[in-house]
C-alpha cells in the first residue's frame, strides 16, 4: 500500500528536495486496473477539497490520503475509486484536490514552483504538471494538473501569490515559468 504519511513542511525544504520527494511518491497503478463497475461509493469531494461519505465529512486525513491514491478520472470525465477488483463512482464538485501552498525559487525561465495539495501531496509545476486558467462568469479558476486527468484547484490566496509574482516579473502576457515551461495566468 502507498505511503500515507504527510510530507515534511515545504517551507523548510529546497525545491530540489521537494522535487525529489514528489518523484519518490509511489502510487498504485490505477490506470492499469479495469474491474467491473460495482456501483456508487456514496462519496463526494466538495469544491473546497473536503471529502464526504454519505453526507458526513471524512475526518481522518490519513483515510482521505489513502482514498486519493486510488482515485482515477475516466475517459467520460467521471471519477472512480478503483482497486484491482472493484470500481466505484465518486462525485467531484470541481477538482478533486486543492493546491493550498506554494513554494517558488528563482526568476524568469529558471523559476521552479512546487505546490502542496490539501492531501499533503507535493507537485512541481512543469510540462507534466501544467497550470491552466479557466475563465468563467465568476472569474478565473486556476488549476494545476496533478496526474492522470486529475487536477487541483489553486486556492485563492495561492493564486494571488502567483499573480503577484507574475506582476513583479512583468511578463506579457502575465505568467510564470516552472520546469522550463511558461504558464500564462491571463486565461488565454
Amino acid at each position: 500500500m502507498p505511503e500515507t504519511l504527510p510530507p515534511p513542511d515545504i517551507a523548510n525544504l529546497s525545491l530540489t528536495e521537494i522535487a525529489a520527494l514528489a518523484a519518490a511518491k509511489r502510487l498504485p497503478p490505477v490506470e492499469s486496473w479495469n474491474p467491473a463497475h460495482c456501483g456508487n461509493s456514496e462519496m463526494r469531494i466538495a469544491a473546497d477539497g473536503t471529502w464526504f461519505h454519505q453526507g458526513s465529512p471524512i475526518g481522518r486525513a490519513a483515510m482521505v490520503r489513502l482514498f486519493a491514491t486510488i482515485l482515477r478520472r475516466e475517459p467520460d470525465g467521471g471519477y472512480v475509486l478503483v482497486t484491482p477488483v472493484e470500481k466505484l463512482s465518486i462525485a467531484v464538485d470541481d477538482a478533486p484536490f486543492v493546491a493550498v501552498e506554494l513554494r517558488s525559487e528563482g526568476e524568469g525561465p529558471a523559476r521552479q514552483m512546487a505546490f502542496r495539495l490539501n492531501i499533503d501531496e507535493l507537485v512541481v509545476a512543469g510540462p507534466d504538471h501544467p497550470l491552466r486558467i479557466v475563465v468563467t462568469e465568476n472569474g478565473p479558476h486556476p488549476y494545476l494538473r496533478v496526474r492522470g486527468g486529475l487536477d487541483a484547484l489553486i486556492a485563492r490566496p495561492v493564486y494571488y501569490e502567483l499573480i503577484n509574482l507574475a506582476l513583479d516579473e512583468g511578463a506579457d502576457p502575465p505568467g510564470l515559468w516552472s520546469g522550463g515551461q511558461f504558464f500564462a495566468l491571463d486565461g488565454r
